[in-house]
C-alpha cells in the first residue's frame, strides 16, 4: 500500500543560543493510509518537534533544515504558506497535548469549530451549526445544542479534550496527528477517548500519528511502533514483534522501569543519567551513557540500521543482519534487578493516622451580600487508617476529593466535620500553635515541584526554611543531627541530598536548573527534613516519563524501607498502585465507596465502579485485562451529588434502591470492604466467615 506520508531525512534545529539544537536529526517514517503509528519516547526526545515539523508551525527559533515530508506524494516543504494553510485542518488535523492551552477562553466552542468548517468548507451558517452540533455528538459531548455555545472553562479536562478531537475532525483529515492525548486524563476518561479515536479512524479510512511516552496506550492502539532518543529513531517495528521482543537497549530499558505487582518486591530498573545535549555532534551511538550493554565501538561508530526480522529494525552494534538476535534481544523482564528488602512494620494494633467521617464542604455564595446558597461536597464522609511503615493508595477521577482529603488530614483546609487523629491526637480544632509542633511529623509531596519550590531561592535555603520554621530539635529520626550551627545545618542538607540521591554541589543551585525528576527529589528532601513519619504524595510521578517514574517510586520504597514512613498515596496510576500500596482506598465524588488489601481489591473489585476503573487501564499484554466497562456521562458536580448512591447514574447495575438511599458498608473480608447494594448485608458476613 502506498504510504499516506513520508518522511525522509527530515533535520529541525532550534537556534536558541549559540549553538543550534538538533531537535529532529535525520528522522524517517512512513504512515499507510488508515494505520496508527506511534512514536515513543522520554520527555526532550524530539517527538513533538517532528510533529510541528510535519504541521509546519515551528516556534520562531526553529527552522527545518534538511529532509522531505510527502503528504500524498506533494512536498509540504516546498509549499507556500497561504497553500500549507489549506493542509492544516483539511488534510492533516492536529491534537494538542495542553486542551486549555490551545482553545481560546473568549470565544464559544460552537465559534472555535465554525472557524475550522469556514476555512476549509465554507459552509453556510445554518449547516455549519448543524455540522458542529453533530461533531460534538459524535465525540461525546452531553446535550451538544446547549454546551456548544459554552466557553472552555466551563467543560473539564476531558471534555476539552474532547472537543479538541472534535475540532482536529471537523474537516475529516486524512492524517491526524495526536501529541500525547491522553496524559492529562484520567483512566476512565483516557479508555473513552481512545476508543472514540478509533471509531473515527474505522469510519473514516484516517491515518493516526500518535506520539506519547505510554507504552499501554501504543499496546492499545497502534500498528506500527517507532521508538525515538535525542533526535533519531532508534527502532522501527509492527507493535506484535516490539512487545514480544524489544531489540535496542533504550526500549528494554523502558520497559524494565515500568512498575506493576509484579515487581512489588523489586527495585526498579532505572536509566540512569539523562537524554544527552542536541548541541553535540555525535559520533558514536547517541544512548552509550546510559546504555547497561555498551561495546567499545558504540563509541566511536555511529550504529546503522539492521533488520531484526521482517519489518523490525534496530540501530544497534549489538544485532546483526539476519543473524538470531544477541543477549541484547532477551526480555526486559528477565533483566537483572536488584531486590528491595520488605520493611518490617511496627507491632502495633493502633494507626499512625485514623481518619472518621471526615467532611470538607465549601460554600457556594449568591447574589449582592453574598448569601450561602448551597455546598461543594468535596469530602463527603470519608474514614481511613494508615499504619506506619505502610502505604494506602486513593485512586479515583479528577474532582473527586483526592487532594482535598490530603490537605485536610494536613489541617491546610479546615475541615466541616469528622475527626483526623494523628498518633491518637486530635488535628481537628487545634489553634495555630497547638498545631505547629506536630507539623514536623506529617508533610506533602505536590505532584508540580516546579510550582511548590520558590524560584528566588537556592536548594540550600528551600530545605533549611522548614527545619528552621518547625524548629526540629537536636535529634534527627533520619540519623542526622539537627543542631542549629551553620555547620551542623549545612552537614544535614548535605545528608539530606545524599539521601535522595543527588551531589551535595547542587545545594547552591535554583529550581529551574534542574530536571523535572530531580525537582521532585528536591521536594522529596524538603519534606524529610523536618524528620516526619507520614508522608501524603499527591500525584507525584503524574508529570514524569518512565525513566524517572522509576527513580521517584525506588526512592520512596527505600524510605519507607530504612525509615519506617507511612505514605497516603494519591494518584491515578494504577500500575503504581499494584507496585507501591499495602492497602487501596477508590474515591468517587467525595466518598471512598471500596477499600482493602491490594490484592483483594485488584483481583477481586467488588463495586462497579472500582471495576470500570480497572478495566479502563491500557494492559501491555495483550487479552490480559477484562474487558472495557464503559462508564456512560460524566463525573457529576459535588455541588449536586445524585441522591441515594453517587455513582447510579453512570451504573449498569443501579436498581431502584439506589436512586433512594446511600448503601451501607458490605465487608467481604476483614480488610476488604464496598458501598454496594448488590452485596446484600447477610451475603457478605456469609461470605467472611467461610
Amino acid at each position: 500500500m502506498k504510504a499516506l506520508l513520508e518522511i525522509e531525512n527530515l533535520a529541525t534545529v532550534l537556534h536558541t543560543g549559540a549553538t543550534p539544537v538538533r531537535a529532529v536529526d535525520g528522522l524517517s517514517l512512513a504512515i499507510s493510509p488508515g494505520e496508527t503509528f506511534a512514536l515513543l519516547g522520554e520527555s526532550g526526545c524530539g517527538k513533538s518537534m517532528t510533529a510541528l515539523s510535519i504541521m509546519r508551525l515551528l516556534p520562531d527559533a526553529g527552522e527545518i533544515v534538511a529532509g522531505r515530508i510527502r503528504l500524498g506524494g506533494a512536498d509540504l516543504l516546498r509549499l507556500s504558506e497561504s497553500d500549507m494553510r489549506k493542509i492544516r485542518g483539511k488534510r492533516i488535523g492536529m491534537i494538542f497535548q495542553e486542551p486549555m492551552l490551545s482553545l481560546n477562553p473568549v470565544m464559544t466552542i460552537a465559534q472555535q469549530i465554525e472557524e475550522v468548517l469556514k476555512q476549509h468548507l465554507n459552509l453556510p451558517r445554518e449547516a455549519a451549526q448543524t455540522r458542529i452540533q453533530a461533531l460534538l455528538e459524535q465525540v461525546g459531548i452531553p446535550d451538544a445544542p446547549r454546551r456548544m455555545h459554552e466557553y472552555p472553562f466551563q467543560f473539564s479536562g476531558g471534555m476539552k479534550q474532547r472537543v479538541m478531537i472534535a475540532m482536529a475532525l471537523a474537516a475529516e483529515p486524512e492524517l491526524l496527528i495526536a501529541d500525547e492525548p491522553t496524559t492529562a486524563l484520567d483512566v476512565t476518561i483516557q479508555a473513552q477517548v481512545l476508543d472514540l479515536m478509533r471509531r473515527i479512524q474505522q469510519q473514516k479510512g484516517m491515518a493516526i500519528l500518535l506520539i506519547t511516552h505510554d507504552l499501554g496506550v501504543v499496546a492499545e492502539m497502534a500498528q506500527q511502533v517507532a521508538v525515538m532518543y535525542a533526535g533519531e529513531i532508534v527502532e522501527l517495528a509492527p507493535r506484535d514483534q516490539f512487545f514480544q521482543g524489544p531489540q535496542h537497549p533504550y526500549s528494554q530499558q523502558l520497559f524494565a522501569a515500568l512498575p506493576g505487582k509484579q515487581k512489588r518486591n523489586q527495585a526498579l530498573t532505572v536509566i540512569q543519567g539523562n537524554v544527552p545535549s542536541l548541541t553535540q555532534q555525535f559520533t558514536g551511538c547517541r544512548f552509550v551513557e546510559r546504555c547497561n550493554q555498551a561495546l567499545a565501538q558504540c563509541r566511536h561508530t555511529v550504529p546503522q540500521w539492521r533488520t531484526v526480522s521482517g519489518r523490525h529494525q534496530v540501530r544497534c552494534h549489538l544485532i546483526s543482519d539476519h543473524e538470531n538476535p544477541t543477549p541484547a534481544a532477551t526480555s526486559a523482564a528477565s533483566q537483572e534487578i536488584t531486590h528491595v528488602a520488605q520493611p518490617v512494620p511496627a507491632i502495633t494494633d493502633s494507626p499512625l493516622l485514623q481518619v472518621t467521617g471526615l467532611k470538607v464542604h465549601f460554600p457556594i455564595r449568591k447574589g449582592l451580600f453574598q448569601r450561602v446558597a448551597g455546598h461543594v461536597k468535596a469530602v463527603d464522609g470519608v474514614s481511613l487508617k494508615i499504619f506506619a511503615g505502610k502505604t494506602l493508595a486513593l485512586v479515583g477521577e479528577s474532582g473527586c476529593g483526592k487532594t482535598t482529603i490530603g490537605k485536610s488530614i494536613l489541617q491546610l483546609i479546615q475541615p466541616t466535620h469528622g475527626s483526623v487523629r494523628f498518633k491518637d491526637q486530635e488535628l481537628i480544632g487545634l489553634k495555630r500553635n497547638q498545631l505547629q509542633p506536630l507539623r514536623s511529623q506529617f508533610q506533602i509531596i505536590f505532584q508540580d515541584p516546579y510550582s511548590s519550590l520558590n524560584p528566588r531561592m537556592r536548594i540550600s535555603e528551600i530545605l533549611q526554611e522548614g527545619m528552621n520554621a518547625l524548629n526540629t530539635g537536636n535529634t534527627h529520626r533520619h540519623g542526622v543531627s539537627t543542631a542549629t550551627s551553620a555547620g551542623a545545618r549545612d552537614q544535614e542538607i548535605d545528608a539530606l541530598l545524599q539521601r535522595v540521591g543527588l551531589p551535595t554541589e547542587v545545594k547552591w543551585r535554583f529550581p529551574h536548573e534542574f530536571s523535572g525528576g530531580q525537582r521532585q527529589r528536591i521536594a522529596i528532601a524538603r519534606a524529610l527534613a523536618v524528620n516526619p513519619e507520614l508522608l501524603i504524595c499527591d500525584e507525584p510521578t503524574s508529570a514524569l516519563d518512565v525513566s524517572v517514574q522509576a527513580q521517584i517510586l525506588n526512592l520512596l520504597k527505600s524510605l519507607q524501607t530504612n525509615l519506617g514512613l507511612a505514605f497516603l498515596f494519591i494518584t491515578h496510576n494504577i500500575a503504581v498502585v499494584e507496585y507501591l500500596a499495602d492497602e487501596v482506598a477508590v474515591m468517587y465524588l467525595g466518598r471512598i465507596v471500596e477499600q482493602g488489601h491490594i490484592d483483594e481489591v485488584m483481583n477481586n473489585p467488588k463495586h462497579p465502579y472500582t471495576q470500570a476503573l480497572l478495566s479502563s487501564v491500557p494492559r501491555i499484554e495483550a487479552d490480559s485485562g477484562p474487558a472495557i466497562i464503559p462508564l456512560t456521562g460524566d463525573l457529576p458536580s459535588p455541588a449536586a451529588p445524585p441522591a441515594g448512591c453517587h455513582f447510579h447514574p453512570r451504573c449498569a447495575h443501579a436498581m431502584p434502591v439506589c436512586r433512594a438511599s446511600y448503601p451501607p458498608v458490605s465487608p467481604f473480608s476483614a480488610t476488604h470492604t464496598a458501598h454496594c447494594y448488590l452485596y446484600s448485608q447477610e451475603h457478605s458476613h456469609t461470605d467472611y466467615e467461610h
